[in-house]
């Protein structure tokens, strides 16, 4: 035995040894106990990420069914549990571990083993309580403290000073004092602050896999009954490709393979494997970890004992609620068998072809389908679709397979797309590929073959039954474009008058002509796309052969060996508003010319031309009189300037008081003119204002 001090706590190793023969179970695997067996049975992956789970089985009596995940998937569970018992049996409880931080959890035990305590430490936290100690003899004692000292020890010929712990204790004989380095054994003579500290322990030891969670579900019930648990959890997506065969005889074929993944812990042994496309709203929320709500702190006010109060039960208490009525089960939808039959024996997610067909090198590309059959069958789900597999499915823990789930003929034509932002000289080959079948193709890309070769590589988005989509794979260099733009042109498009106002209508014109050279030896139909802009009209050609969310797509079929011309014109409407009451002649006179203007507001401008000219000559006459006004004004501040040098007497000053007077007389003439030429003002263009207010001419 090593020299030293240890505690005996030995129902502390046993329940450790309980927790550790726990955790070395295989992770992320339902642990049957007595009277439970649910095992893995169906799956189903949703395009969205998240995998559906179900466990069916029986059990019997009161059965425990432990399950073990990850601890990151304990939130997806949580959200999403569902269990059933069929036989008349109840659900009692489910369990598992607390995500509490060990911390808190530790600082709840009568000793706190937070921080990795000394033994010092560790007895200071229970001083008072009663312990039997072997030092070397067995004694009896109530802990009083833990107490250092410095003590000096020769080393050779070498004196150190060192600090040494001493535990005190209270014994019958009274105080004693033991230095740790004696002690060889402590023991808790308090049985319930003993099993804190066993439960101390198991917590750090439960602590140390932090990364599994056990959830156990009980079930309560008599006999063997059926039972299912079923869960939500956080998978791959699971995804598609294709190929699609191209024939100049035959309608496209089309292939397609669904790519799944097992990344959980567990073996998938002959599951019943659905997928489903579409997109669910997903989210995940933190379910698991403890929440605790920030509590203020409060000093306690030392007041006299208040009398307790009674308060009466209220009168309106509200009625428990009833049980919900069950919802109603879902109509069987139809379903349709894809293109091809399953073979028996699948294995790997591949059809075994007969022994005696032989490979030909020069094999040819539309029968990919040989020796391949689908293995889906299709149903709608709401608004999701569901391709299910008819063969059960075995799938090792991070493998994973290629199914086949697609095997259809379907509809298209052979095109050229081209776009200038994608390439500038050459369109791409392309097709226009119809889901003429009953299913719905998720997105994914294509392997595209023709004529018995390889073509190139395509990405299509996710298509229903009954569209049509393009896919583009390789770039055409049989066929040539040249783009050119002329813009920036201004048309006078239309003038109206209403109430004042005369509104120009114009239009901002971009004419873009395509040359399309084809080179090839076939006829070929090119779709040029051009960016669509909701606020420019097109005028040429009226209608575009389709639009998108942001592209015009025009049509245009060249001969083999020949050229032809796109011509694409869109205009930019701009509306400008002039006041009749402020604008100049030579800008009414402008629109008087034009060809656009109707001859009705041509005739109603002249008449505004006619009012304006009638104002504009009443101010000019009242802005010469009252220049004459100023005139005089300056002449008569010159006037009295130079008579204050003179002597009054005098012939000059007699000739300044006599202009004086003539002036006087002129300026109230000149007042009297501009009076009256105000009012004519005024009057014209009174008349002027009624007459275009009133005009509502377009």
């Amino acid at each position: 035995m090593q020299r030293g001090w240890r505690a005996t706590i030995s129902p502390v190793l046993f329940s450790c040894a309980g927790l550790f023969s726990l955790l070395a179970s295989p992770p992320s695997q339902a642990t049957e106990t007595a009277g439970s067996s649910l095992p893995l049975s169906t799956i189903i992956l949703y395009s969205s990420g998240v995998g559906y789970f179900q466990h069916d089985g029986t059990v019997t009596g009161r059965a425990q069914w432990d399950l073990r995940l990850q601890t990151h998937q304990i939130n997806d569970l949580l959200k999403s549990l569902v269990v059933q018992d069929f036989g008349g049996g109840t659900i009692s409880t489910v369990t598992y571990g607390s995500r509490d931080p060990v911390t808190k959890t530790l600082g709840s035990f009568g000793i706190n083993l937070n921080g990795n305590p000394t033994m010092g430490q560790i007895l200071t936290q229970i001083r008072g309580e009663r312990v039997e100690i072997m030092a070397p003899n067995s004694l009896l004692g109530t802990i009083l403290g833990i107490e250092k000292k410095t003590e000096s020890i020769i080393d050779g010929q070498t004196r150190r000073t060192v600090e040494q712990e001493y535990l005190n204790l209270l014994t019958d004989e009274g105080f004693r004092s033991f230095p740790f380095a004696q002690i060889q054994q402590i023991k808790l003579l308090n049985a319930g602050l003993n099993a804190e500290l066993q439960q101390a322990l198991a917590t750090l030891a439960g602590h140390h896999d932090a990364t599994h969670k056990t959830i156990s579900v009980l079930f309560n019930g008599t006999g063997n009954r059926q039972a299912r648990v079923a869960y939500l959890t956080e998978t791959p997506v699971w995804k598609t490709t294709y190929r699609l065969v191209l024939d100049d005889d035959k309608a496209p074929y089309l292939q397609g393979w669904a790519i799944v993944e097992n990344q959980t812990q567990q073996d998938w042994q002959k599951v019943t494997l659905s997928l489903i496309s579409g997109r669910p709203i997903s989210f995940t929320m933190d379910l698991y970890q403890p929440l605790y709500n920030p509590r203020p702190v409060v000093q306690p006010e030392l007041y006299a004992n208040l009398t307790p109060q009674t308060y009466g039960d209220a009168m309106d208490a509200a009625k428990p609620a009833s049980p919900a009525a069950a919802s109603p089960s879902r109509s069987e939808m139809k379903k349709e068998r894809l293109l091809g039959k399953s073979s028996e024996g699948f294995a790997g997610g591949r059809a075994s072809a007969p022994a005696e067909m032989a490979m030909s090198a020069d094999m040819e590309m539309g029968r990919i389908d040989q020796g391949v059959a689908t293995m889906a069958m299709a149903e709608d789900k709401g608004e999701l679709f569901e391709y299910r597999l008819e063969q059960p499915v075995t799938l090792g823990k991070h493998q994973s397979a290629l199914l086949p789930i697609i095997g259809q003929s379907l509809q298209g034509q052979k095109l050229a797309v081209y776009n200038q932002s994608v390439h500038a000289k050459h369109p791409l080959n392309g097709y226009r590929l119809k889901n003429s079948s009953a299913l719905h193709l998720m997105q994914g890309p294509i392997t595209v073959f023709d004529g018995g070769a390889y073509a190139g590589d395509a990405q299509i988005q996710d298509l229903a039954p009954g569209h049509d989509r393009l896919i583009s794979y390789a770039l055409d260099l049989n066929t040539e474009v040249e783009p050119k733009i002329e813009g920036g042109t201004q048309e006078l498009a239309s003038v109206s008058l209403k109430k004042g106002t005369m509104l120009v209508s114009r239009r901002l014109v971009e004419d873009r002509t395509y040359l399309v050279r084809n080179r090839g030896l076939k006829p070929k139909t090119v779709l040029i796309e051009q960016p669509y802009r909701a606020d420019w009209k097109l005028i040429e050609p009226k209608e575009a052969a389709e639009r998108t969310r942001d592209q015009y797509r025009f049509s245009l079929t060249v001969d083999a060996g020949k050229t032809a011309t796109l011509r694409v014109k869109e205009t930019l409407p701009l509306q400008e508003s002039i006041l009749l009451m402020d604008s100049g002649l030579d800008h009414i006179a402008f629109f008087q010319q034009a060809k656009e203007v109707s001859p009705q507001v041509k005739e109603a401008l002249q008449r505004v031309a006619h009012l304006r000219s009638k104002l504009d000559n009443t101010r000019a006459q009242r802005t010469k009189l009252e220049q004459r006004i100023g005139e005089i004004t300056t002449e008569h501040s010159r006037i009295r300037e130079n008579m204050q040098r003179l002597q009054q007497n005098s012939d000059l000053y007699t000739r300044y008081v006599k202009k004086l007077d003539q002036q006087e007389t002129e300026l109230e003439k000149l007042r009297k003119e501009i009076e009256s030429l105000k009012t004519a003002e005024e009057e014209r263009r009174q008349e002027l204002h009624t007459y275009v207010m009133a005009l509502d001419i377009a």
